[in-house]
């Protein structure tokens, strides 16, 4: 479905048509470090517009920029120059509060490392986002996501007890829980093995599907890519494609 594509009509007759706005737009988007002998470029004015519901694979060689991208699109990190707008909020125009607020209420991530709280038992991981939105409901959905995803006999343990496989299928729990508009997944199965990547894989894309949620996925996997609507490539900073 492309930008133009029409999604509904007005009541009334011979009225403009409703078009679809980006959940996701980049504008310029550049990112600059300081390194040893001056600024190093990272990024270099990606532009990019993402529809509701489709899914974005993000590939290039290492170190092309793939992963500050997304931290930038999440609001982890700011730009030197450009602007993210997600939902058509301008992260560039909010406070760090009220980027961590937006993030909370429209973003998820599943993390090749997983980013679990060590402290934490998997139910308690899960309901780290809408504990924070201080939802009564927090315990009981946290519980039902569990058990979707086929962990019901392990919400209480921690993530030190826990297999790679089960880490990540609590961080699917998590990123999903909040109702999120985006998810970004960086190489989601980058830490485990085939059997358990295609399982994890697998639940990702049937719950983004279920649910409708935006998916950017950054994976080095040319098979998981070819998976999803879109392929976009980084080399050296700059958006190929």
């Amino acid at each position: 479905m492309s930008y133009e594509e029409v999604i509904g009509f007005h009541n009334k007759p011979k009225t403009a048509l409703k078009r679809a706005k980006p959940i996701l737009e980049t504008r310029k988007l550049t990112r600059r470090f300081d390194g040893p002998v001056g600024q190093v470029t990272i990024l270099q004015d990606i532009n990019m517009k993402v529809m509701p519901g489709k899914t974005i694979s993000i590939v290039g060689p290492s170190g092309s920029g793939k992963t500050t991208l997304i931290g930038l699109c999440a609001g982890l990190d700011l730009a030197t120059s450009g602007e993210v707008l997600i939902d058509g909020v301008n992260l560039a125009e909010l406070n760090e509060r009220e980027r961590a607020a937006l993030r909370n209420r429209k973003v998820g991530f599943v993390f090749q490392n997983f980013q679990l709280i060590p402290h934490l038992n998997a139910l308690e991981n899960v309901m780290v986002p809408l504990d924070l939105r201080g939802e009564r409901s927090a315990k009981n959905d946290a519980k039902d996501w569990l058990e979707r995803l086929g962990l019901e006999n392990r919400m209480y343990n921690f993530p030190g007890e826990m297999s790679g496989g089960e880490l990540q299928r609590v961080a699917l729990a998590r990123a999903f829980i909040g109702r999120p508009k985006v998810i970004f997944a960086d190489e989601p199965t980058g830490n485990l093995d085939d059997v358990t990547s295609e399982y994890i894989i697998e639940e990702l894309f049937r719950i983004n599907k279920t649910i409708g949620t935006t998916l950017i996925i950054v994976t080095h996997d040319l098979e998981i890519a070819k998976r999803t609507d879109r392929i976009l490539t980084l080399k050296q900073g700059r958006l190929l494609g």
